[in-house]
Parts: C-alpha cells; structure tokens; sequence
C-alpha cells in the first residue's frame, strides 16, 4: 500500500528548503517532489502549485487565510488591508478545484461570510469595497463547491439583495447563488423556503441585460433536478410556483428584448423550462407567446440559438393540444421549414427541430396536413441525411415521421420518394438501442420490417383437460 502524507507536511518541507536552504520556490517545489518520491511516498493529493511568499516560505492562499481570520476576529474591517487579502484570496482560488478545496477547509467561507457581515451591519455604507471584493472572493471558493452554502450564506446574500447596492452587486449575488443551486437540492430547497422569488421578480424591470440573463439562469437552476443524492426532487414544485409569478412577465419581456439576440435566447429558454402544466402553456399564449416566437423567429432567423430556442417554446407549447392545434396558425408552418432549412447541418439544432416536428404532429392530422403542404417531408428526411452519425437525429426523425404518417397514410409516397427506407435502414443497423423508434416508422410507412414479439406469456408444460 503506498504512503500518503498530509499537504501540510509537503508545505512544511517546501518552507525549510525556502527558508533554511535558500532556494528558489521553484526550486524548493522539485526538491520536495524528489525527496517524497524518493520514499515512495504517494503525491496525488497534494497541491504542488501553491504559491508560495518567498519571504516566509508559507503558501500565500494560508497566509492570506489566517490573516482575514485575525482581522474578522477583531470584528473591525475598516481597514484598507481586506480588500487587498481578499482580492489575493480571489486570484488564488481561480487556480483550481483543489485549490478552493484547501480554501474551504482552512474556513475561508465562514470568515468571508463573517467579513461581509460585519460590513452590512454598518449604520451608513459608504465604502462598499469591502463587500464588493468580499462577495467575489466568495464566488470564487463557492464554484463547483455547493455543500459549503448555508443558512448564514443565504441570509447575506438575502439581505445584499434587498439593499439594493447596485447592479455590480446583484450580479455577485445572482452568481453565488448559482454555485450554490448546481447539483444541490437542499439548496434549493432552502432558497425557495425564504421567499427569495420575491427578490427576484423586481429583477425583471431592469435595464441592465446582464442583470436579466443571470436572472433567468437562476430561475432554471432553481427547477434543476441534478442531485443524484435525493431521492425525490421539488423541481416540479418550484417549476410550478417560479411559473405562477414569472411566466406572464417573462413572455411580455419577449417583443421588449425583441433586438438583443442573447438576452431573447435567455427568455425564450427559461419560459420552455417553467411550462410544465397545460394551463402554464394557455397562459404564455394569451399573452402573445405564440407571434412573438414567430417574430424572434423571423427577426432572427439566421441565428441558430435564438431559432433552437424558439423550437424548444414551440414544443414545450404543444404539451397542450388546444394550444398545439394554433402553433401553426398565419403560415407558421412554412416558416418552420425555411428556418429548419437554413440550419439543418447543425447537429443540435437539428435535433431540437426533429423533436419539435414530432411534438407538433403528435395526434394532429391536421398539423401533419399543415406541415406536408409546407414542403417538411424532403426536410425531414434530408436532415436526417446529414446526421448519420447521430443516434438522437435519426431517433427524433423517426418519431416525425411516425407521428406525420399514422393519421395521414397518403403522405408515405411522398416520403419513400427521398429514399426515407433506406436511411431507417441503416439507422437501424448503427443504432440497436434506437430499433423500436426506426421500426415504428418504417412499419408506418408501409415498409416491410420484421418486428420481434417481446412476451409471448408463460406456457403450462402439463396440459389441462377440463
């Protein structure tokens, strides 16, 4: 079994070769690298790019550390010191995880939090510096670290919010609530529990675009079911409450951010992601959701994100059928072929307009109807062509075709004439997993397949007469 020894003993031995030895502190890394190696002596759990103060031979990220902790100690961070050590604190965690690992450990969240909490319980702020620098340096050992986050955190960062700083400081709040919403559900449990939509909903007025985006981040991160420790999520609870007060607000900002093709795309993204009910779909189409994704779509039809996007609405849309059956009301249709069309080659958002057509046609004759006429068969199968490679294309094509067809048997000369046969074919060939989808098409079409019977029941070996 190989030995391990702790970081503090590797930095230990990097300060005697520093200080005692005179050497270089790239010199003294090597030197104590050779000397554990040398004892077979496993490294794989050290930091070995610490930055290390060539004065005292200490790594600067446990200096800067102990150093925050005295002053956070003496409940006074009126000097000019703090935000100097906080910004090193900052740089020092952008390193790496590892890095903000070892930051963590030495409770560099809990004086940080202590530290910015001593600034907001000033009777006037007036230097706000200090909470500046002391919520990036926090972000910093908060990324990709969501356990450290606690109730204190959310407090702060509550508080922070409704004070109304500035928009440079939302931001860092939005931020570090991301970090601390990404594969943790308690989190974002206890988010929700404290009200914070309310904080947020003001957001949505801004006038500053940066402000919006990490906004609807927030909101998606929120109804994010990514923690394979729980059991059983509340994204759908917090989908369905986000919804109730955002959904509306949201679709009207559509025709305001008509121009800004990121900030659309955010929108576009996050309102897909709230409709998760029939009545939440009824709703973004009384308030205009179904033109304004006609127009973002004919405004912006050479951007791929903003028409991915568009489709992802289209299809989250048609989850109900009343509204399902209008989405292709005023010559939707045709468009929904010429932007398909103009992006096809690109692969993601080939699968996310294959999927949309299925969803659109699933049980609509009519919608099948609308979009044969547009031309969306040779599109289809086309599409199809250009990703061979690709299992979710040929999957999402498949279910296209088969949701086109079932109702409208008269449309399979029309895709059999593209030589659609032939790329199920050989879909079905690359793809074993994918063959029930493949063969359900070709089965539609009138294709000959040879379909497996899955169960044939349990056969009685003793024969009974009556």
């Amino acid at each position: 079994m190989a030995k391990v020894i702790s970081q503090e003993t590797f930095d230990d031995v990097v300060k005697e070769n520093v200080v005692e030895f005179a050497m270089s502190v790239q010199e003294a890394k090597e030197e104590t690298v050779k000397q554990f190696e040398a004892q077979g002596i496993n490294l794989a759990n050290i930091i070995k790019d610490l930055s290390i103060n060539e004065e005292t031979g200490n790594p600067v990220l446990t200096e800067t550390i102990e150093k925050l902790k005295t002053i956070s100690a003496g409940d006074d961070v009126s000097s000019d010191q703090v935000p100097k050590l906080l910004e090193i604190l900052s740089k020092e965690c952008t390193a790496s995880v590892p890095h903000r690992v070892m930051a963590a450990k030495l409770g560099a969240e809990e004086i940080i939090s202590k530290i910015i909490d001593l600034a907001l319980e000033k009777q006037e702020i007036t230097d706000t510096s200090v909470i500046k620098t002391g919520l990036i340096a926090w972000n910093e050992v908060m990324n990709k670290q969501p356990d450290i986050f606690n109730d204190k955190s959310l407090f702060i960062i509550v508080q922070i919010l409704n004070k109304n700083l500035g928009d440079e400081f939302i931001l860092l709040c939005l931020q570090h609530l991301k970090h601390a919403t990404l594969l943790h559900e308690i989190n974002r449990q206890n988010i929700m529990s404290v009200g914070i939509l309310s904080s947020l909903k003001p957001l949505l007025k801004t006038q500053n675009p940066e402000v919006l985006k990490e906004t609807c981040s927030l909101l998606r991160n929120l109804i994010l079911d990514d923690d394979i420790r729980i059991e059983f999520s509340k994204a759908h609870d917090h989908a369905r409450a986000i919804a109730a007060e955002f959904l509306v607000e949201l679709s009207h900002l559509l025709p305001i951010q008509m121009k800004d093709k990121n900030i659309l795309s955010e929108l576009l993204l996050t309102i897909a992601a709230l409709t998760v009910r029939h009545e939440f779909c009824v709703q973004v189409e009384e308030a205009g959701g179904l033109k304004f994704i006609r127009d973002c779509m004919k405004e912006h039809s050479s951007s791929i994100r903003v028409s991915k996007e568009a489709l992802k609405l289209m299809r989250a849309l048609a989850g109900n059928d009343a509204v399902k059956n209008n989405i292709l009301k005023d010559g939707m249709s045709k468009l929904l072929d010429e932007i398909i069309n103009i992006h096809k080659a690109n692969e993601p958002f080939a699968r996310a307009a294959l999927h949309c057509l299925s969803t659109i046609t699933l049980r609509s004759k009519e919608n099948s109807q609308l979009l044969f006429d547009a031309g969306i068969a040779e599109t289809i199968v086309e599409t199809m062509k250009l990703h061979p490679t690709s299992k979710i294309v040929q999957r999402n094509g498949a279910w296209a075709i088969r949701n086109m067809v079932s109702r409208s048997r008269e449309q399979c000369p029309a895709f059999l004439s593209h030589d659609v046969e032939e790329i199920l074919k050989q879909a079905m060939e690359t793809y074993s997993d994918v063959q029930y989808d493949l063969k359900a098409a070709l089965r539609d079409l009138g294709c000959e397949v040879q379909l497996k019977e899955e169960w044939t029941g349990v056969k009685n070996k003793i024969h009974i007469e009556n």
